[in-house]
């Protein structure tokens, strides 16, 4: 009888000690730092999301330093840099870093209601030709941390046609599904009514003659910018942040767009071209 009281007051005891370390938990003060980065070329625009924060420390990863709660900086070139905020939320100081990648400026102002801008980008067009359907030109460019892209088409916002792109994205055709486009392996597949509700994201996974995809949930992988319509054409912008998709993050990828009919009915068209080759979009720089 003795040993049945002693391990039935041990219980007790457990019981009251997890009891007590589970509500302790639950009345913990939150210390989760939280801030955003805007990347335009080389200066880059800090956004503390956090609410009371005291005493804001920023470690830019290059030397530079503020004590202001949103700074604004600016790299003095190209390099991986990693910075620092270290601050002080309920009492404890707590830090946060993020790995930016400072490479390539672009002129593509994804924000500014213009696509202007895209008069300035030259060297990655795509121009459709006789196989092309709805497609007309499509361009790219890229930073360390984006590749933009620009659609001209012969359609519509009101059409909600559905896009995909088929990204090789580590550039080696040895590596995921083998077409619908030659020379490409493709591991990502982004597809969808990309101006109404958005673009569904998957890996390839299997063999490479296997048309085998498994979903991924992926926020803000993706941002569309200024959308226009005029004489027919539909013109609208959009970046793919390099650091959300597996392999994106390397010197180059290859990519072809398909467009189809809203109801899934009819193929509207491909770019490049039905037949010719996906697009190398090479990002050495």
């Amino acid at each position: 009888m003795k040993n049945i009281k002693t391990l039935i007051c041990c219980c007790l005891v457990m019981l009251s000690t997890l009891f007590n370390s589970c509500k302790k938990d639950k009345n913990e003060a939150l210390t989760d730092l939280v801030y955003e980065v805007a990347v335009d070329g080389n200066q880059v625009t800090f956004t503390t999301k956090t609410t009371g924060i005291s005493n804001y420390s920023w470690d830019f990863g290059d030397g530079g330093s503020s004590t202001d709660q949103n700074p604004v900086h600016t790299y003095a070139g190209k390099g991986k840099y990693v910075p620092t905020l270290s601050a002080t939320i309920n009492g404890k100081v707590v830090e946060a870093s993020t790995v930016l990648r400072i490479a390539k400026a672009s002129p593509v102002k994804i924000n500014d209601n213009s696509l202007a801008d895209w008069d300035n980008v030259t060297a990655n067009v795509i121009t459709s030709g006789p196989k092309g359907g709805i497609f007309r030109k499509v361009k790219f460019d890229y930073d360390g941390n984006y590749i933009y892209v620009y659609f001209e088409m012969a359609s519509a916002k009101a059409n909600d046609d559905i896009l995909d792109f088929y990204i090789d994205s580590d550039n080696n055709a040895a590596t995921g599904l083998s077409s619908p486009f030659p020379d490409g392996g493709y591991d990502i597949l982004l597809e969808g009514h990309l101006l109404t509700t958005g673009l569904d994201i998957f890996y390839h996974t299997g063999a490479q003659t296997s048309f085998t995809f498994d979903q991924q949930s992926i926020s803000e992988a993706y941002q569309v910018g200024t959308i226009v319509e005029t004489g027919g054409i539909l013109k609208y912008e959009m970046r793919i942040a390099r650091g959300k998709l597996k392999g994106l993050t390397g010197t180059g990828m290859r990519i072809g767009f398909v467009a189809t009919k809203s109801d899934w009915s009819v193929t509207l068209g491909y770019a490049p071209d039905e037949g010719a080759s996906s697009f190398l979009l090479d990002m050495n720089e």
